[in-house]
C-alpha cells in the first residue's frame, strides 16, 4: 500500500460542519455538534487530519494525569483502508506521550473488526469490557476496552 504521509491540526468550532459529515457517513449513530463544541471548549485534544487540502479524519482525546482515553477517531469513508487510521493513531500517541501520558485506552464495538485489527496493529491490546455501552438498533452493544502502554520520550545520549 502506497500510503500518503497526513498533516494534523487542531479542531476549531468551524471545523465542526465538516466533522459532521465524516461522523454521519462513518456511524449509525454519530456524535453531535453539541458534543464535538463541549469537547473543543473543555479543552480536550481535537484534532484534524488532511491529505493534501482534504480533510480524511477527525478525532478527540482526552488526558488527564498520565492516562489519555481516545474517545473518538472517525476517517472518511472513502479514505478508509490506506493506513489512514494508524498514521493518525501514531500521531495521537505522540501528541499524549508530549503529556508524559503512560496509558491510552479506548472503546470500540467488538462489530467493528476494521477498526479493531487497526487498533491491534497500533499495538492496543484487549482489556476488558463495558456491558451494554453503545447504542444499536436492537437495544445495546457491548463496547470492548483497549489500552495501549506508551513508552516515554527518550532523549538521544552521546555514549
Amino acid at each position: 500500500m502506497n500510503e500518503a504521509i497526513l498533516r494534523f491540526r487542531r479542531m476549531t468550532l468551524d471545523d465542526i460542519e465538516q466533522v459532521m459529515k465524516v461522523e454521519h457517513e462513518v456511524y449509525e449513530f454519530p456524535w453531535s455538534e453539541r458534543i464535538f463544541s463541549d469537547c473543543i471548549r473543555v479543552g480536550y485534544y481535537c484534532w484534524l487530519a488532511f491529505q493534501q487540502q482534504t480533510v480524511v479524519g477527525h478525532a478527540v482525546i482526552s488526558i488527564v494525569a498520565d492516562e489519555s482515553h481516545m474517545l473518538n477517531l472517525s476517517i472518511a469513508r472513502n479514505h478508509q483502508g490506506k493506513g489512514y487510521g494508524r498514521q493518525f493513531i501514531e500521531f495521537l500517541v505522540n501528541e499524549a506521550r508530549a503529556q508524559q501520558v503512560q496509558t491510552m485506552l479506548l472503546e470500540v464495538r467488538p462489530s467493528n473488526t476494521a477498526a479493531i485489527n487497526c487498533y491491534n496493529g497500533a499495538g492496543f491490546n484487549e482489556i476488558g469490557c463495558r456491558k451494554d455501552y453503545y447504542p444499536a438498533q436492537e437495544g445495546r452493544e457491548d463496547a470492548l476496552l483497549l489500552a495501549r502502554h506508551i513508552s516515554p520520550a527518550t532523549e538521544a545520549h552521546d555514549r
